[in-house]
């Protein structure tokens, strides 16, 4: 019997001694990690060009938004750091995301930017595939694969 631990090392045991072994993450998990990376790292430009257009009629205004774009993005880096690294808590905070910015997209459909529109939505797509791809489901399950 081989004893395994979540994450992305299962432990194999040789005549008693214990050596971590390497699993690869899947391309699906990846691919959304590095989207969701990205996005976190849009809202903390977003956070900067907030600070930037600060006005001085609208000081508490803007330092509380910018202030909620750095904690989203920060935290969205924090998710994707979490995914590459096969963390199972890290799914449930992308997923939610991935909500958010498909409303986003929805609002956005009708104005000037339609472009944006399809962006938000094609990117969120792709990531809530990739996060809940059977491969990815499995890496970032607490308990061992059956067929592993």
């Amino acid at each position: 019997m081989t004893p395994t631990a979540p994450g992305p090392l299962r432990w194999i045991s040789y005549a008693g001694a214990v050596s971590p072994q390497s699993t690869a993450t899947p391309a699906p998990l990846v691919v959304a990690a590095s989207l969701v990376a990205i996005e976190g790292l849009l809202m903390i430009v977003l956070a900067v060009l907030e600070l930037a257009s600060l006005s001085s009629e609208r000081v508490s205004l803007g330092l509380t938004t910018a202030g909620f774009f750095v904690v989203y993005g920060v935290g969205l880096a924090l998710c994707a750091w979490a995914l590459s690294r096969c963390r199972s808590w890290a799914r449930s905070p992308v997923v939610l995301a991935q909500l958010i910015w498909l409303g986003m997209a929805w609002s956005l459909r009708g104005g000037d930017g339609p472009w944006a529109s399809v962006a938000l939505a094609v990117v969120a797509v792709v990531v809530l595939a990739g996060v809940l791809h059977p491969a990815s489901i499995d890496a970032l399950s607490d308990r061992p694969s059956e067929e592993g």
